[in-house]
């Protein structure tokens, strides 16, 4: 039954009388700080591949940095995990390792702090895309904003949206590691879309000399092949081209590049810090050198509108550049990297190394690694990161702060991969290496107190307003 006007005017009046005993007239009614008058901080890490409690763990240290993650305004982690039940055990090609975890696991991250993370890497479909989905929701469900992987793929390119006291942020999650299966894929003929990451796709250029490029052409006409004139030649999946000397020239692919910045140009209208975020392997002349295409790739979404460009992926630190007053961390390496004990792994693991029926994961483990002589036990870098804690005042950043932490080299397999607060002598080579890797971009890094510390000056423009 529908009320009567009058019915509408008493409760008016009810309200109006109980609004006005709560804000007295001439009373200041407060408004909200916008987020340019704001400090803003943000902890950052790298890759998270977590199979064990963190939560269980009391050392003073390790619960001081804990608290440095929560004291942030936002925290943010790359989840280079699957969380479910092995529900739906469609395996087809894992990105290495088969990656699961127990799903309560997830909120071990959430108790660390951390409400920001990527879902979009190289072991994104490592069970097939309905258990990347259900992780997904796992992972949204526990409070984690996260974005990067999606029904289709236009819902892993989008921007996910976390609210904070101090401002929205916006997340953007890619991969440019991935095998081909877990590529998201669009809906066409009635056929529905394919549910994937999003990805960064790219092109490798051999650049040889004209001499060498003769040799080729030789070796081909040797072969009876035909061979065409120019500067560019393609054959056997290779692409050569001729120029100054050998090396390696790499392109993100255009298409994709132009989709995620239309992404990031709505975003960046849509929050007040905008964050892009990429899992790469790739590296130029060694693994500690961004590949150029992800160099094209940062600097084209700050253009686009990103605050903020944090990459992970190859388990160990790359430098830090400040592009247009905007930091671009090319590789923040590992926070958890606890790999060696999941519960349980597929065959498509064990066959390559001869195993038998009966062989279990530590064994896995021992021939993949050789007893911890080789591989990722072996190699100390992989075991040494930073907690990056950019902060913006006025809305300008205006310094980074680099916690140098350790995952425990040398450590047994269920001791090592938890991160604890770097000290003393490592601190200092963790940081060094840190400063010698940013120095080509212009970055200076100094160390005070056990971290390094990175101030950004105001531009001409900032100091003259």
């Amino acid at each position: 039954m529908r009320s009567s006007p009058g019915r509408y005017l008493v409760t008016a009046s009810i309200v109006m009388c109980l609004w006005g005993a709560r804000w007295p007239v001439g009373a200041r009614q407060e408004t909200p700080t916008p987020a340019s008058d704001a400090t803003f901080t943000m902890a950052l890490t790298g890759d998270s591949i977590i199979t064990r409690k963190l939560s269980v763990h009391r050392e003073p240290a390790f619960t001081r940095m804990i608290e440095t993650i929560r004291g942030a305004d936002a925290a943010f982690t790359n989840i280079e995990m699957l969380f479910h039940d092995y529900e739906h055990p469609a395996m087809t090609q894992s990105g290495g390792t088969y990656m699961r975890a127990e799903p309560a696991l997830v909120d071990e991250l959430v108790w660390a702090g951390f409400d920001l993370g990527s879902l979009a890497n190289n072991h994104s479909g490592d069970y097939g895309s309905a258990t990347m989905l259900a992780s997904a929701r796992l992972v949204a469900d526990a409070g984690i904003v996260a974005a990067g992987v999606g029904r289709s793929l236009a819902e892993a390119r989008e921007a996910k949206f976390l609210g904070t006291s101090k401002g929205r942020i916006a997340l953007i999650s890619v991969a440019s590691t991935f095998p081909d299966h877990s590529r998201a894929g669009r809906s066409r003929d009635d056929i529905p879309a394919r549910p994937g990451l999003n990805p960064l796709r790219h092109s490798e250029t051999t650049i040889v000399t004209r001499e060498q490029m003769d040799g080729l052409r030789a070796i081909l006409r040797d072969l009876g092949r035909t061979v065409p004139e120019g500067d560019v030649l393609s054959f056997f999946g290779r692409r050569f081209a001729i120029g100054d000397g050998p090396g390696i020239r790499t392109e993100p692919d255009p298409d994709d590049l132009a989709a995620i910045a239309a992404v990031v140009r709505n975003a960046s209208r849509l929050a007040d810090y905008t964050v892009v975020t990429i899992h790469a392997h790739e590296g130029a002349e060694t693994r500690v050198v961004p590949a150029e295409f992800l160099v094209t790739f940062a600097r084209a979404m700050v253009d686009a509108g990103a605050d903020l460009f944090v990459g992970h992926g190859p388990h160990v630190l790359r430098g830090i550049e400040i592009y247009k007053g905007a930091p671009i961390f090319y590789s923040l390496g590992d926070f958890v990297f606890q790999n060696e004990t999941l519960l349980r792994l597929p065959d498509e693991n064990y066959a390559p190394y001869g195993l038998a029926e009966d062989a279990h994961v530590a064994d896995f483990n021992d021939r993949r690694y050789d007893n911890d002589t080789r591989g990722f036990p072996a190699d100390r870098e992989i075991w040494e990161a930073v907690i990056a804690m950019p902060t913006w005042t006025d809305g300008r950043l205006s310094r980074i702060e680099l916690h140098p932490i350790t995952l425990g080299f040398g450590q047994p397999r269920t001791v090592r991969g938890r991160p604890l607060p770097a000290e003393g002598a490592l601190a200092e080579t963790i940081l060094g290496n840190l400063q010698e890797r940013s120095a080509p971009y212009g970055t200076t890094i100094a160390m005070r107190d056990g971290i390094g510390v990175i101030e950004i000056a105001p531009t001409a423009t900032e100091q003259g307003q």
